[in-house]
């Protein structure tokens, strides 16, 4: 069982505080019960919207080991089911795809709509038979999971029972209001990649909600957006993150740049902020773009982080702008890089017996100490497995 202590010195004030056991990251039987506690529960980020563009197409997720699929359907909504066939338990969908208008299981060739109703069941009463009375369609439609799609992310909520996205999210809707209803237009293929990283999800989240590393894992951008240019952001129980006051946007040599979105506020002229919102997707806005990193836990000790780059106008999206694009993803992805052997070095780490979950720092750690604690208060409503 977790130790009851443990988690009560994740909970004392920050300068007091312990981190999370080791347990958390190296543990399977953890893995599985933070996969209930931290990502079933509550709306967690499973895909973008740009995975699915256009109606008929299909992304499926393996979220933490659930088989989920997300399609687009003729009138254009996102819906995300169960990747699961009513018949034989079936994978329905085994890559990213246009499907057309029907999900077809490929073992048995029962076909389910977009919007999930089971079609057509072949030889059901066999040969030449489609239909059998002990087989009623309108109960074996796919299994629905609750979705909702905020800065073009795709939200599960697995348990069906969180509040509302937009009372879940209310804090970090308000904080960037002024973002909301805006053009967020995806840039090309340049503006998506993916890392494969040998972590706990949990410490990609830890590591990006802090600036206090700057210095020494990020020279190159500390040498224009220092330490001491940022400041934290903590919203107990929903996100942390860090924001800077000296965002500068990125001119080219003939003095091309993205263009902003209109009637923002003086803030954010120089300011630019980044939270992970919790469980597991990691924001940045600024004024001529912004970024989304959704983290799937593959493991206890893996996860891959998809990046995906957004502009305000559908203009950057074509040519002229692509080596602009270009530049401002590889520009992002070095500075993704270079936390790759932190989250890796912090996952070696917790492999020694002795660490007690760390020592915060009262002044630089309140971000990372912030998501501890939502972790510890979910997590200690309910006995827990560890190895």
């Amino acid at each position: 069982m977790t130790d009851p202590a443990a988690l009560s010195s994740v909970l004392a004030p920050l300068a007091q505080a312990r981190g999370l056991p080791n347990a958390h990251y190296v543990s399977d039987a953890m893995f599985e019960a933070e996969r209930e506690g931290l990502l079933f529960s509550t709306w967690t980020a499973l895909a973008f919207g740009q995975d699915i563009p256009e109606p008929g197409d299909a992304m499926p997720v393996d979220l933490a080991g659930m088989p989920l699929v997300a399609v687009r359907t003729r009138a254009g909504e996102v819906k995300v089911y169960q990747n699961t066939c009513r018949h034989r338990g079936m994978i329905l969908v085994s890559e990213p795809r246009k499907v057309g208008g029907v999900i077809r299981c490929p073992y048995h060739s029962w076909c389910y709509a977009l919007t999930g109703e089971l079609v057509t069941t072949p030889h059901v009463g066999g040969p030449g038979q489609n239909t059998h009375a002990e087989i009623r369609r309108g109960e074996l439609g796919l299994v629905e999971i609750r979705s909702h799609v905020w800065r073009d992310v795709i939200f599960v909520n697995v348990s069906g029972d969180a509040p509302a996205f937009e009372d879940h999210a209310a804090a970090a809707i308000a904080r960037w209001a002024e973002f909301e209803d805006r053009p967020l237009v995806a840039g090309g293929a340049e503006s998506r990649f993916s890392f494969d990283v040998a972590c706990n999800w949990k410490l990609a989240v830890e590591n990006y909600c802090e600036s206090y590393h700057l210095p020494w894992v990020h020279p190159g951008l500390n040498s224009y957006s220092r330490l001491e240019d940022h400041y934290n952001i903590e919203e107990p129980g929903a996100f942390s993150g860090q924001g800077t006051l000296v965002y500068a946007p990125m001119i080219s040599d003939d003095g091309q740049r993205f263009p902003d979105w209109p009637g923002l506020s003086a803030q954010w002229e120089r300011g630019a902020e980044y939270i992970a919102l919790y469980p597991n997707v990691l924001l940045g806005v600024h004024r001529d773009h912004a970024f989304a990193i959704i983290l799937e836990p593959q493991a206890k000790d893996r996860t891959v982080e998809r990046v995906a780059l957004y502009y305000s106008e559908d203009a950057v999206a074509e040519d002229a702008f692509a080596p602009m694009r270009a530049r401002n993803a590889e520009m992002w992805q070095t500075v993704f890089e270079e936390d790759l052997f932190v989250v890796e070095g912090m996952q070696r780490g917790r492999h020694g017996v002795h660490f007690d979950g760390g020592k915060f720092s009262p002044a630089m750690d309140g971000p990372t100490h912030c998501f501890h604690r939502w972790v510890a208060e979910r997590m200690s409503a309910a006995p827990l497995a560890a190895e």
